[in-house]
């Protein structure tokens, strides 16, 4: 059996049959949320959208940050204005941008779909962040904002990751955010004319305590050497060895 598959059986021993009913609340547009150097806020495609093009499509790598959405790269700064319009009419998925608290500059995009309250649970999704902000303190503070948004205050009980089976980069950043895999799904979605098997991942409500607790270590200034070089990694934090 593999390490996946007995951490999966480890999971479905611990967590009981019976269900209280749900209290979890929907995420609103009208949400912002605040860190220490990020906000995540409504997208807007008049102040973000030409900053997003920039960042996004001036870059050699471009075809990679897009090659597992279902959209992008896109031909002018207008196109991507236009399709950021749709994102921000939408409720579901109901989408956000990642801005820099110090000066407002937009650095990427995430979403909250498939919202069911009435079971308590969500998933976040439609996640791409500028080569230029890849891998740093900042990009992970927004999505630690995302997660402990609809696990603490929305009192949400489960919180999905999926993405490409293919796409290795973010099945790393499911593990490294302390996702456990649950399984693949394959042929599941056509993405752009090719097949997508879809990797599932998931955080339960009772697994968060300890995973905010690993989050606020790594992102604590103590975790830092004075060229910014982390300590300790969030994988380690949330995998031990």
């Amino acid at each position: 059996m593999t390490e996946e598959n007995l951490n999966c059986a480890a999971r479905v021993r611990r967590l009981s049959a019976e269900a209280a009913a749900s209290h979890a609340r929907s995420p609103e547009v009208s949400d912002i949320l605040l860190g220490d150097g990020v906000r995540v806020v409504a997208i807007d495609p008049a102040a973000h959208g030409q900053a997003l093009f920039d960042l996004s499509h001036n870059v050699t790598d471009r075809e990679n940050l897009w090659a597992y959405l279902p959209y992008g790269p896109f031909q002018t700064a207008a196109e991507m204005t236009d399709w950021m319009t749709g994102c921000a009419a939408s409720k579901d998925p109901l989408f956000f941008a990642f801005t820099n608290a110090a000066n407002s500059q937009p650095f990427g995009m995430a979403s909250f779909l498939n919202i069911h309250p009435e079971h308590g649970s969500v998933e976040i999704g439609h996640i791409w962040i500028v080569p230029s902000a890849q891998q740093t303190r900042l990009a992970t503070e927004a999505i630690y904002l995302m997660m402990a948004h609809v696990l603490d205050r929305l009192k949400f009980r489960r919180l999905e990751w999926k993405c490409n089976a293919l796409n290795e980069k973010s099945r790393a950043a499911a593990k490294r955010f302390g996702f456990s895999y649950e399984g693949t799904f394959f042929r599941h979605l056509i993405i752009k004319g090719k097949n997508r098997d879809t990797a599932w991942f998931s955080i339960t409500q009772d697994e968060w305590p300890s995973i905010r607790r690993n989050f606020e270590a790594w992102l604590g200034p103590e975790n830092f050497d004075e060229t910014g070089q982390q300590k300790t990694s969030l994988l380690d934090l949330n995998w031990p060895k």
